[in-house]
């Protein structure tokens, strides 16, 4: 068993074997996550989280890198979160976004690590909300969530971030590639990446013309700028960053970053919970209680809606709540 907290206050010293192997208490869903998150609750908060997203090829690890680079410039400590596609065969992540950005590997200031989708469907890991407190704890100032490109689902990034980058690029073969997807909706700061290439005046100027398509807004309300960049060469990164800032300043006047950071945190309470009460459930098969339920339901004494609300009721009226002796995937 792990000592908690010697491991916590390892990582806030800034530890990366600690702030590894709490990350990796996360990710198994350790016994021991219920008293990792405990301790670590007083610690957060101070964090902003940057989420970068967009379609395959757009340049998001090397945009990430770059971003990096300029946020060490300004003496930050940087956290990095790659969720990588989960392996075929062991369920790690390929650790290609780790590769990529490995000029930063020896650097003590950022702390990079690759995550598994493990299947799910958001281009997130289901532990990507505690790995990010993990971080935030560990003392880093700026968090960067970078996703798995696979299109669709990427819109999931906006409810993990207080800040949504979208990145996209020309010649794609599909204009603004991720329209399709809803993930014009969710962006706070638009990034053309790949700005040297042919096409890029008119992949920002119709993605801005989409943009302008858009919701009507309110004088003082938030408007997306368009940021255009050369990832490889760092070139636009700094105009980046200066978006974010503008960003997060906005959002701490208007009270748009505490409200956000409340729904993220309501969003994975209600998941601890439903994933809680989904594995009560899933133990109930072959329980004589879900037969029993079964059987009125076939002898018409009973509707499958009614039986649902006893079988419920059942799981929350036990001893140990709904969520169980253990955090989501515990054994304990």
């Amino acid at each position: 068993m792990a000592d908690v907290p010697q491991l916590v206050a390892q990582a806030r010293e800034g530890r990366p074997r600690a702030v590894a192997r709490l990350i990796s208490l996360v990710e198994g869903a350790s016994p021991q996550l219920r008293e990792v998150m405990a301790a670590l609750a007083p610690l957060t908060g101070g964090a902003y989280v940057v989420g970068l997203t967009g379609s395959p090829g757009v340049g998001k690890s090397t945009s990430t890198s770059a971003l990096v680079t300029a946020y060490r410039k300004a003496g930050k400590r940087v956290g990095v979160l790659a969720v990588d596609p989960s392996s075929p065969f062991s369920g790690g992540a390929l650790l290609g976004d780790r590769v990529r950005m490995s000029e930063h590997a020896a650097d003590p200031g950022v702390y990079i690590r690759s995550m598994a989708t493990r299947g799910h469907l958001g281009g997130l890991a289901w532990a990507a909300p505690q790995a990010i407190r993990v971080l935030d704890a560990a003392g880093c100032d700026v968090i960067l969530v970078e996703t798995v490109g696979v299109g669709q689902s990427e819109v999931e990034i906006a409810a993990q971030a207080d800040t949504a980058v979208v990145l996209l690029a020309p010649g794609m073969g599909d204009g603004i590639q991720a329209a399709k997807a809803g993930i014009l909706e969710i962006g706070d700061v638009y990034v053309v990446n790949k700005a040297d290439r042919d096409g890029a005046d008119a992949t920002a100027r119709e993605l801005n013309h989409m943009l302008g398509l858009g919701e009507a807004r309110a004088p003082g309300d938030w408007r997306p700028p368009i940021v255009r960049t050369v990832a490889s060469r760092g070139e636009g990164t700094d105009d980046v960053v200066e978006a974010l800032e503008k960003h997060r300043a906005w959002m701490e006047e208007h009270g748009v970053l505490a409200e956000r950071r409340a729904r993220r945190a309501a969003g994975e309470v209600e998941t601890i919970a439903v994933t809680a009460l989904r594995q009560r459930i899933g133990d109930l098969h072959g329980d004589r209680r879900l037969g029993a339920l079964a059987r009125r339901i076939v002898a018409g004494e009973l509707d499958p809606y009614r039986a649902a609300d006893e079988l419920v009721a059942g799981l929350t009226d036990g001893p140990s709540g709904p969520s169980g002796p253990g955090g989501p995937g515990s054994r304990g």
